[in-house]
């Protein structure tokens, strides 16, 4: 047996190393694009609908976390390959396969919200980078802005302390912690994305990118608060044991996931020059 402080010290180290490793794995395959990405984010969300099902216990396990597997393949390559119409009847098709082979209400409205809540995922990434026209941009503000929240939370939380944000669900987040995390993810995000820009940004774009930067920052705060939630609703520490140091990939992409979900609703309305969807 490790001292206490031993055991600490390895299992941050542990963390540190995954995060690296995480990291170098998404900034890769984010400056290769093509089907690296794709598949690397396929995978990704894969992984955390099979741990969603799991934690939820949405039955039958098994065939609910395949099906919503393939689901979410054939999700992906309909919107690279397919038409519109071609991908919201792909969706359908998921939809109606996980209805079918969930056994009670309460099993299907478990298995089709892991699949809105992973499919994002999946997509965003894709969405932004891997069609004619994607932008790397974009995807590296949507980093800038997780990570930046995740470590500025962290710091200025333990540095200023005060009021806990949510105890009942976190007992170590505070709202001193948010406001860091939020004002670092609106610095950072911004940054990015000018940086990255096509062509200079006006300063109706800078602005619009502050404001959405802290909006995503929001979003993702709000995804981690939403993952401690459930993790404790179903009575588990982690959401799986598949990332040393951090559990499972839904501990690890929560605040990713709730910014994913944000750009795919928000993408078709952005105007700044940095952001580059194809149609």
């Amino acid at each position: 047996m490790f001292p206490p402080h031993a055991a600490g010290s390895s299992e941050l180290r542990l963390r540190v190393l995954s995060s690296a490793a995480l990291g170098a794995v998404a900034l890769g395959s984010a400056w290769l694009g093509g089907w690296l990405l794709a598949i690397v984010w396929l995978g990704a969300a894969i992984a955390v609908v099979h741990e969603w099902t799991a934690m939820t216990r949405a039955a039958p396990v098994p065939a609910l976390s395949v099906a919503a597997g393939v689901g979410l393949a054939a999700i992906q390559g309909s919107w690279i390959f397919g038409t519109p119409l071609v991908f919201a009847c792909v969706v359908a098709a998921a939809v109606a396969a996980l209805a079918a082979i969930a056994r009670t209400g309460r099993d299907r409205a478990w298995a089709v919200a892991g699949l809105a809540y992973a499919a994002p995922v999946a997509l965003v990434p894709v969405m932004l980078r891997v069609h004619p026209g994607g932008s790397i941009t974009p995807l590296l503000w949507m980093f800038a802005v997780v990570w930046t929240t995740d470590v500025a939370a962290y710091f200025v939380g333990r540095a200023v302390g005060g009021p806990k944000l949510w105890p009942a669900v976190s007992p170590n987040k505070t709202w001193s912690g948010f406001a860091g995390g939020l004002a670092g993810a609106m610095v950072a995000g911004t940054a990015v994305a000018a940086l990255g820009a096509a062509q200079p940004l006006q300063a109706l774009d800078i602005a619009a990118l502050v404001v959405l930067s802290g909006l995503a920052s929001g979003a993702s705060q709000a995804g981690d608060l939403a993952e401690s939630a459930m993790k404790r609703r179903f009575g588990v520490k982690d959401s799986g044991s598949l990332i040393p140091g951090h559990g499972g990939f839904m501990d690890r992409l929560d605040g990713f996931a709730a910014v994913a979900i944000l750009v795919f609703l928000l993408a078709p309305f952005a105007k700044t020059s940095f952001w580059a969807v194809a149609p």
